[in-house]
């Protein structure tokens, strides 16, 4: 293991990012490569489940290209212990996950626990550090006793390949357990996209693709395409949704059921939300309860415009399109379901009542490339102009300030921020105040929108980054270092 250099940070940028045009691969008129269906409808299968005990999580985790099945189809995937997601880790406020990372891809990769408000340093959630092909590494995770539950999840964050190795299948769930509430079930729902070439390998992506945030053809929930699940009438579930897709948007429904919203990343809803749909940019993570009533539907995206680049031949629309996520059968006898569901106090302090230290304003960067003028790459990506430089701090910020973002948008398309370790307080959407407590630690930024946000910085001093998770563009270099101390 050893920390990515400035070098590399700059070859991987370039390599992993725009400046690379990849030829596509031909699809058959089902627009899949190989032709004919697609094999779905088997039953759900949620990963396998690893819970702390005695306040330690201890995790093995090798990352390695391994045959699994997709669609019916083998395919060479990259996986986290040769399955696809990873395991799920359950954890509680105060313990400590220490995780053994062993690297047998044929790249570079790290470790990133997306979510988690832990130490930025040293070998916890620091995304600078590089395990190459072949070495181990040991992660220590300690959660504060005061830790927010919720839904996380893992994944990789070496710069350069974050995109590849996240579409090629390296992700996992990591829940922070609360109070137990009366449900029926409880399901864990990793949702990802993933496009594959005829030879069952994954596909490369074009470097329009990665410009536009690649969109995988196939859509699948805990690596299997529209599974089926089945409930009995009266009953009530509790659903924890990950969007683990590199680029794509989804907008969560479940037509004939009820949906109610628990919370969004680590934010909690003071009681159960009645909801039509549910927006998850990537890397948002949604908790929701489902009471079920008689009959066949489809748990669904319905699809969301997320802008485009309107540059003559290089315009149009960049489309999540709707698709089924999966199945759902409820019928047979039916039961019940306590009606009580606790009502939850917000776990962090409203920072509208804290003084605010310093104001920034940080905006998103499209620009045209060197390679529209005749050089390299297509577009410039960054913040405030700069692309990703990782001899560079961006952002000095005092240890224990509150302060206020505005994070602005002037591009044609939406961007999806993500801030690692502190989250954010969102007090205003393009003007408008946000009369509640609503924390994320990915906000959509819309186009031509603005966002403004309260950051605590009380806490877990040290260096780290902020970033557009959609992760074509964050390789390309739309991230930048914030340096607390």
């Amino acid at each position: 293991m050893k920390p990515i250099t400035r070098r590399q940070a700059l070859q991987l940028g370039a390599v992993g990012g725009l400046g690379v045009v990849i030829g596509g691969i031909g699809l058959s008129q089902t627009g899949l490569p190989w032709g004919g269906r697609v094999a779905d409808g088997d039953l759900l299968v949620e990963p396998e489940v690893l819970r702390s005990s005695g306040g330690l999580l201890q995790v093995d985790l090798v990352a390695a290209r391994r045959e699994v099945t997709i669609a019916g189809r083998q395919v060479q995937a990259l996986t986290y212990g040769g399955t696809l997601p990873g395991r799920t880790w359950w954890v509680r406020p105060g313990d400590t996950i220490e995780v053994q990372l062993r690297n047998e891809l044929d790249t570079p990769t790290n470790l990133h626990t997306h979510g988690l408000q832990v130490s930025p340093s040293g070998n916890s959630d620091n995304p600078f550090l590089s395990i190459d092909p072949g070495q181990s590494f040991g992660y220590r995770f300690t959660l504060p006793e005061d830790h927010p539950s919720g839904v996380c999840w893992y994944h990789p964050h070496r710069h350069g390949s974050v995109a590849d190795q996240l579409f090629g299948g390296l992700y996992g769930a990591l829940i922070v357990e609360d109070e137990k509430m009366p449900v029926s079930r409880e399901r864990v729902l990793v949702v990802s996209d993933i496009s594959l070439t005829a030879g069952g390998q994954i596909a490369t992506a074009s470097g329009m693709d990665v410009m536009m945030g690649r969109e995988g053809d196939l859509l699948l929930v805990n690596g299997q395409h529209r599974p089926h699940m089945s409930a009995r009438p009266g009953e009530r579930e509790r659903w924890r949704v990950i969007n683990a897709c590199t680029s794509r948007y989804l907008r969560l429904a479940l037509p004939g059921q009820r949906l109610e919203l628990l919370g969004i990343d680590g934010g909690h809803e003071q009681a159960p939300r009645e909801v039509r749909d549910v927006l998850l940019a990537p890397g948002n993570r949604a908790d929701l309860l489902v009471s079920m009533s008689a009959g066949s539907g489809e748990f669904q995206t319905l699809g969301y415009d997320r802008g485009g680049m309107r540059m003559g031949m290089m315009g149009g629309r960049n489309l999540s399109g709707a698709e089924a996520i999966a199945t759902l059968t409820v019928s047979g006898q039916e039961t019940s379901t306590p009606d009580t569901v606790p009502v939850r106090s917000p776990v962090l302090r409203d920072l509208r009542e804290q003084p605010v230290a310093r104001r920034r304003e940080i905006a998103f960067t499209m620009g045209m490339g060197s390679m529209m003028r005749g050089g390299g790459s297509m577009m410039d990506l960054g913040f405030d102009g700069r692309t990703f430089d990782i001899d560079r701090v961006d952002q000095r910020v005092a240890a224990g300030a509150v302060e206020e973002w505005l994070i602005t948008n002037p591009t044609p398309m939406d961007h999806p921020f993500h801030l690692h370790v502190w989250p954010m307080q969102v007090i205003e959407t393009d003007g408008q105040p946000v009369s509640e407590q609503v924390w994320r630690d990915v906000v959509n930024v819309p186009a031509q929108g603005r966002v403004r946000v309260l950051i605590d910085f009380v806490r877990h001093p040290g260096r780290t980054v902020y970033h557009c998770h959609i992760l074509d563009h964050e390789d390309a270099g739309m991230m930048a270092i914030v340096d607390v101390g």
